[in-house]
């Protein structure tokens, strides 16, 4: 049963064929079973988590109208507030901390009738230090990061679907390394009110699941304009499930780009993506991108570490002796960066987003490398989000598929990317490769 999909164990539910009690009790059991060797979890209450089931079986049994979502376990990272469990950002700096009011994410899932199961671990303030979560398809590998314990619970069938963040790449990433969908949608599409404020250009809230079906399903929910987020915009509500689940009107075209750091791949990556081109013929057309894709790296990093430096000022002043010397260096660098050299990196992304409008113009989404390969062995490093950095900066919707494997057994990710305000378009577009891809 904890293999359930969300859309599935919330229809089960909804028709009284199962109870939201016997799904977390499922949960439950597989955390038992699992998470001593993957350690997705920062804090978990299974009687809290069981309680809120029994009270969403005993509002459906009342014939109280329920959300999409009703009695469905959800993983919520560690970075966003929740009113009845601690919210400690991974870092020794906020140990027991308790927030008053769950984020505006949180407090939507609540309302769709999920069952918020625990806290999952992210790294250290959701930066590069890495938390205690091992990958779990060999625990000596990373699962990456920050997401990281979002991405392995999913993974592992501790819940159907968990919330992360992405500042660089730290939903794609995790998602590729650990095998599960991972979804960055459009900036600002999502409110991140309640959540760990890193980076006000570069921050999105993001979702995992196992099909793609489950990622329209928790968007449906968690998209909408919230006035605390200055970033969010007032618009008609988008059906996710609707469009992510009809047949594209013609075949996609998809812009293969290896990017400026095709080099830095490994092997099996390469070959990996030789075969699916081949595979999908002349609906994949390969796209050399210009040397601005590469000068990005250096904007989104000028533009993190400023905006890093202001937003975690008061942990630098109070604890900077607790925190990790990389990150450290960070907020340092931060101090240091000209206001010319921020607005110049600024002012870059309208002007990259213009030229990737004209791009998609041609294509329905691009195609490229979650990461370099699969999950790196080793624990002191998240793996490197370098292939996910250009599409962060310029905030466009991008999703992880686990359509590939490495020789060494781990999943091996596939990038899709969709123009900005497109999501659920870029959903269909992914749900047409993945069957595509199984069809063989």
């Amino acid at each position: 049963m904890n293999w359930l999909s969300a859309a599935d164990a919330a229809r089960l539910i909804r028709d009284g064929a199962i109870s939201s009690e016997q799904l977390v009790e499922a949960c439950l059991a597989r955390v038992r079973e699992v998470d001593a060797r993957v350690q997705a979890w920062a804090f978990l209450d299974p009687a809290h988590a069981l309680a809120q089931a029994r009270a969403a079986d005993e509002q459906r049994k009342r014939g109280t109208p329920v959300g999409s979502l009703h009695g469905v376990p959800v993983g919520i990272k560690d970075i966003f507030d929740t009113a009845d469990l601690p919210t400690e950002d991974g870092t020794v700096l906020h140990a027991g901390r308790t927030p008053a009011a769950d984020a505006t994410a949180v407090m939507r899932l609540r309302s769709a009738g999920a069952v918020i199961m625990g806290k999952t671990v992210t790294t250290e303030l959701a930066t590069y230090a890495p938390g205690k979560t091992r990958n779990p398809h060999n625990p000596e590998h990373t699962p990456g990061g920050s997401s990281s314990g979002s991405a392995a619970a999913v993974a592992c069938g501790m819940v159907p679907v968990a919330i992360g963040s992405q500042t660089n790449g730290s939903v794609v990433r995790p998602a590729a390394y650990c095998g599960v969908h991972g979804f960055k949608p459009t900036h600002g599409l999502i409110s991140r009110h309640g959540a760990l404020k890193l980076s006000r250009t570069l921050d999105h809230v993001g979702v995992f699941a196992r099909t793609v079906e489950d990622i329209a399903l928790v968007c449906e929910e968690l998209v909408g304009y919230d006035e605390r987020d200055p970033d969010t915009r007032p618009g008609a509500r988008i059906p996710f499930m609707g469009i992510a689940a009809e047949e594209p009107p013609l075949p996609p075209r998809l812009a293969f780009a290896k990017t400026p750091l095709w080099d830095q791949t490994e092997p099996e990556t390469r070959e990996a993506f030789a075969e699916l081109i081949e595979h999908l013929g002349g609906q994949a057309e390969e796209l050399t991108l210009p040397e601005s894709a590469r000068k990005a790296l250096e904007w989104h990093r000028t533009i993190m570490e400023c905006e890093m430096a202001a937003n975690l000022a008061a942990e630098y002043e109070k604890g900077r002796d607790k925190l990790s010397e990389r990150l450290r260096g960070q907020l340092e660098r931060g101090r240091k960066h000209t206001a010319f050299e921020y607005q110049t990196a600024l002012a870059r992304i309208p002007l990259l987003n213009a030229g990737f409008a004209e791009l998609f113009e041609r294509y329905d989404a691009i195609l490229t490398p979650a990461a370099a390969g699969t999950a790196p062995k080793g624990l002191a490093s998240t793996g490197d989000p370098a292939f996910c950095t250009l599409w962060t900066l310029c905030g466009m919707p991008a999703l992880s598929l686990p359509l590939m494997q490495g020789a060494n057994g781990l999943p091996l990710g596939a990038q899709l990317v969709g123009p900005r305000d497109d999501d659920a378009r870029l959903l269909r577009t992914a749900r047409w490769l993945a069957t595509r891809v199984e069809a063989g």
